[in-house]
């Protein structure tokens, strides 16, 4: 696919997105940053881990700002969940350390999933 039709295809499917799936394409996003930076570390590029490492911070910090605490219960427990991922993101990349990258990448791979059922049940209770 041409690079402009691209973007323009996944700017409409951003934009036309419903908050589950906008949810669910950050966190997808979230384990492919950390999975990229992974393999960089193990293959010595740093700077290509930094890149990607840079990158999944922002997503987490993306979702700790839009996070609304005051709507449910575990809002509190989610917020430290990813304040903990938010710090490790930080001292992987400092420290290029690969083995803190992968226990990211293991927390992102199973909150994704997580957010992955819980769209799913939501569009069904929808439906």
């Amino acid at each position: 696919m041409m690079p402009i039709a691209r973007t323009a295809y996944l700017e409409a499917a951003v934009q036309t997105a419903s908050p589950a799936r906008l949810l669910v394409m950050l966190m997808e996003r979230l384990v492919l940053d950390c999975r990229r930076a992974q393999d960089a570390q193990q293959a010595g590029d740093h700077a290509q881990a930094h890149v990607q490492l840079v990158h999944a911070q922002d997503i987490v910090a993306e979702l700790r700002g839009t996070l609304r605490k005051d709507a449910w219960e575990g809002a509190a427990g989610l917020d430290a969940l990813y304040g903990h991922l938010q710090v490790r993101l930080v001292d992987a990349n400092v420290g290029r350390d690969a083995a803190v990258t992968a226990h990211c990448l293991e927390l992102a791979e199973g909150l994704a999933e997580t957010w992955r059922e819980a769209a799913l049940r939501s569009a069904a209770v929808g439906a």
